[in-house]
């Protein structure tokens, strides 16, 4: 375990200018993997015994100019390409797309706003103080359980007056598009790297310009991609638009108007009764496949799904018009891997526990009206700015770290759940599945990582982390535990 996470994380030599910044890059991941509590930056210090001193460094890190989240990234898509058993759907990878909140209490932290929250769980507030993020994984496992790894999350609303000040004639303003049309361009990014793909999106992502944003990439980029959505109950669809007579005037763009939900009525003796494999079992299903246009002005051709699963009606959506009905079903309920990814990223690697703030920066206003100008734009000092910038930085480095950590347990729950017990090391009640959880990974490192650092000495895994040790006598008595 310990020699394959060596030889991974050697790939991202060549994304730091300088050896240190390597070196604190490696230490972060192996800490991140394995820490036992989510205290700040301090429980890598401690869990990995290392000298108290080094805590600035470890700081400044996330500030540094000698590495960039670009590279980190793209080197971070061609590792889990080259390293984890992808699941593909005929020739494409199935990627999923969602956006997370994470709640932060800081007045001095740039990005942080006012936000939303739609949930039927009583313990989240309605509405909350903090950051939007937007991530992208990758489905990866094997038949007795899925994995979502994630590849992307970056900060995605709030910080459009930010990326402004990087604007040039040559270069135009980052992120001033949606939530839902950046999602899209993160999901080229990928595609990209590991080919032809298909995005799992929530029906929020349904609107005109994620598709236009899709179909302009897609006319650009030699990689294909198709998104599988979900659509609301109240979507109304159009049907082909009837052949032009001879005579004047353009010809139509839409047929006759179709209400979806009254389909699951007037179409009821249509619909196809099934067997499909849904999260994880087989579940009885019918279901009634349509193409027709949507979208006010786009009217885009678009296969509907109409699907009755236990007692209960959705309707799918999908850009590929010969998908299988059958398949798009099965695909979509890949979806909430993410979600699951996401609970990961929170309980088990903190990867939102991040305190990053500048001095530079304005206090928040909690009851700044819309109509009010944002504090921001009085920013016009170029160091200000450039601290602010940092700090954002910081920000999305450190949760591209936890991503890469997270990913790492996957990836090694994935190849080692066959040699390793998890009961040996680790009190559970209950096996749920064959594929240790990321939890179990974590686990196991934490008890074992200095004893394999001290039976691989050559490691350079194992010479970075023993530079950085408090002493010898502590190191001894570590590994001795």
């Amino acid at each position: 375990m310990i020699k394959l996470l060596d030889k991974i994380l050697n790939n991202f030599r060549n994304c730091f200018t300088r050896q240190a910044s390597f070196n604190w890059f490696v230490i972060i991941i192996i800490g991140l993997m394995l820490r036992s509590d989510t205290l700040g930056l301090t429980s890598i210090i401690r869990d990995l015994g290392l000298a108290p001193m080094h805590y600035e460094s470890i700081l400044h890190f996330f500030h540094s100019s000698s590495w960039s989240i670009e590279s980190i990234s793209a080197k971070w898509f061609e590792v889990v390409k080259n390293f984890a058993p992808l699941y593909y759907e005929g020739e494409a990878v199935v990627l999923i797309g969602d956006g997370v909140k994470q709640a932060k209490e800081a007045r001095k932290m740039p990005g942080v706003k006012k936000l939303h929250q739609e949930s039927e769980n009583c313990s989240k507030a309605e509405y909350i103080f903090g950051h939007m993020f937007g991530g992208i994984g990758v489905l990866s496992g094997t038949s007795s359980k899925f994995f979502c790894i994630p590849l992307l999350i970056t900060l995605q609303d709030g910080v459009k007056d930010f990326f402004k000040w990087q604007a040039s004639e040559d270069k135009p303003a980052e992120r001033q598009e949606s939530h839902v049309v950046q999602t899209v361009e993160n999901a080229f990014k990928v595609a990209k790297v590991l080919g032809k793909a298909i995005l799992l999106l929530d029906r929020y992502f349904l609107s005109v310009n994620a598709l236009e944003k899709l179909s302009n990439l897609n006319k650009k980029n030699q990689y294909q991609m198709n998104i599988i959505t979900k659509a609301k109950r109240s979507c109304i669809a159009y049907e082909q638009p009837p052949l032009k007579k001879v005579g004047r005037g353009r010809p139509a763009k839409k047929g006759p108007s179709v209400k979806l939900q009254r389909l699951f009525a007037t179409k009821k003796d249509a619909f196809t009764t099934t067997q499909v494999m849904m999260y994880g079992k087989e579940e009885t299903i019918s279901y009634y496949c349509i193409n027709l246009l949507w979208g006010q002005k786009l009217y885009q051709e678009l296969r509907f799904v109409l699907v009755n699963y236990q007692g209960k009606q959705c309707i799918l959506v999908s850009t590929d018009l010969e998908q299988n009905p059958e398949a798009i079903i099965r695909l979509y309920s890949y979806r909430f891997k993410i979600e699951c990814t996401f609970r990961e990223m929170k309980q088990v690697i903190g990867g939102f526990s991040y305190q990053f703030w500048s001095k530079s920066m304005p206090k928040l206003n909690r009851y700044q009206k819309k109509d009010m100008p944002h504090p921001i734009a009085g920013i016009t000092d170029s160091k200000d700015r450039k601290r602010i910038l940092k700090t954002l930085q910081a920000i999305e480095g450190y949760v591209m770290c936890s991503c890469i950590a997270l990913g790492l347990l996957q990836i090694l729950a994935i190849q080692f759940s066959g040699t390793v017990n998890p009961i040996s090391f680790r009190y559970l009640r209950t096996l749920s599945k064959e594929t240790m959880s990321e939890a179990s990974v974590a686990c196991y490192l934490r008890k074992s990582i200095f004893r394999s650092l001290g039976k691989n000495k050559d490691l350079i895994i194992t010479r970075i982390i023993k530079s950085k040790q408090e002493d010898l006598e502590f190191d001894e008595v570590r590994q001795a535990s």
